[in-house]
């Protein structure tokens, strides 16, 4: 599906990437749009599936998970349907992606309270799941991501 988007749909997403909570009137106001052009707007990349919902940015550390590293998978070929449905029910898993043009799969964005919840992540559940073959984990020691 070829979405097209133009100059008053990229500010609007522009604006609640900054702030989320943004209201729809000052949504608007920063648009230079009216309110009732804004809903619409809204309702239309939220119809396109542009816009997916909002969230809050929470800080990992803070919330009571000190320990992230980046968990790569070796899968089997052909197990990857099963096993990101299995991923998904992992809370520690906080992103997943199916890449390639290396030797590894499947990256994982892992984040638990300290290292041994990691080791249990890793060695008792990820290692556990039918189709991975093999892991290789990457501790974060400082986590540069933008807000």
């Amino acid at each position: 599906m070829d979405i097209q988007l133009d100059e008053t749909d990229r500010r609007i997403l522009d604006e609640l990437t900054r702030d989320g909570r943004m209201s729809v009137r000052a949504l608007a106001e920063v648009v230079n749009i009216s309110r009732s052009h804004a809903y619409s707007r809204l309702e239309r990349l939220q119809d396109l599936g542009v816009l997916e919902g909002f969230s809050a940015v929470v800080n990992p550390a803070r919330s009571g998970l000190g320990t992230s590293a980046y968990v790569t998978l070796t899968v089997r070929q052909h197990s990857w349907r099963d096993l990101s449905e299995r991923l998904r029910h992992v809370p520690e898993v906080k992103h997943m992606a199916l890449v390639g043009g290396g030797d590894v799969d499947v990256i994982l964005l892992v984040r638990t309270r300290d290292n041994e919840a990691l080791r249990r992540v890793v060695l008792d559940v990820l290692q556990a799941i039918p189709g991975v073959l093999s892991t290789h984990t990457f501790l974060i020691f400082e986590d540069l991501s933008n807000p």
